[in-house]
This record gives C-alpha cells, structure tokens and sequence, in this order.
C-alpha cells in the first residue's frame, strides 16, 4: 500500500512566527495549512490502525497540537475583539 501523502511545510509553522512575511501569510498557504491540519484530524478520529509511534503518526500528532495552538490563538483573538466591542460599547 502507498504512503499517505500529506501537502504542507516540511516542519508545521504556526501564524506569526518569525519566518512569516510582514504582509502574512497568503490566503493559498493559510488554505493549505488548514487543509493539512483537518486531514490529520479527522485520520486521528478516524484512522486505519493509529499508531502514534510508527509510519505516519507522529507527523498526524504534530499537525494535531498545531491545529489545537492556531484554534487557542485564534480564540484569544475573539476574546479580544470581544472585549473592545464591549469597552467601545460602554
């Protein structure tokens, strides 16, 4: 049977790290980080004989803890907003 395939960084970067451009980064790498972090989600909900230890697993964990760090980074971003809304509204 064929390796899985997985698109993406060599090595997962979150947003804001020191390698990314001073515009951000573009909408095809933010789409593709997205893309890669789902396919490792949904093999750990749902994948054939996980093994975090072998083949192809330790690379699904590590795409796993980035979606976790950028949906907690993306919170606190909401949270934020929130609170301006609400100072601006006072």
């Amino acid at each position: 049977m064929a390796d899985r395939i997985m698109a993406g960084r060599p090595t997962p970067t979150s947003r804001g790290n020191s390698t990314t451009p001073p515009e951000g980064p573009s909408a095809a790498d933010l789409l593709e980080n997205r893309l890669t972090q789902l396919k490792s989600l949904l093999w750990c909900c749902y994948g054939d004989g996980i093994d975090w230890f072998d083949g192809a697993g330790s690379k699904h964990l590590d795409n796993v803890f980035w979606l976790i760090a950028d949906l907690v980074d993306e919170a606190g971003e909401l949270h934020q907003r929130c609170e301006s809304e609400r100072a601006a509204r006072s």
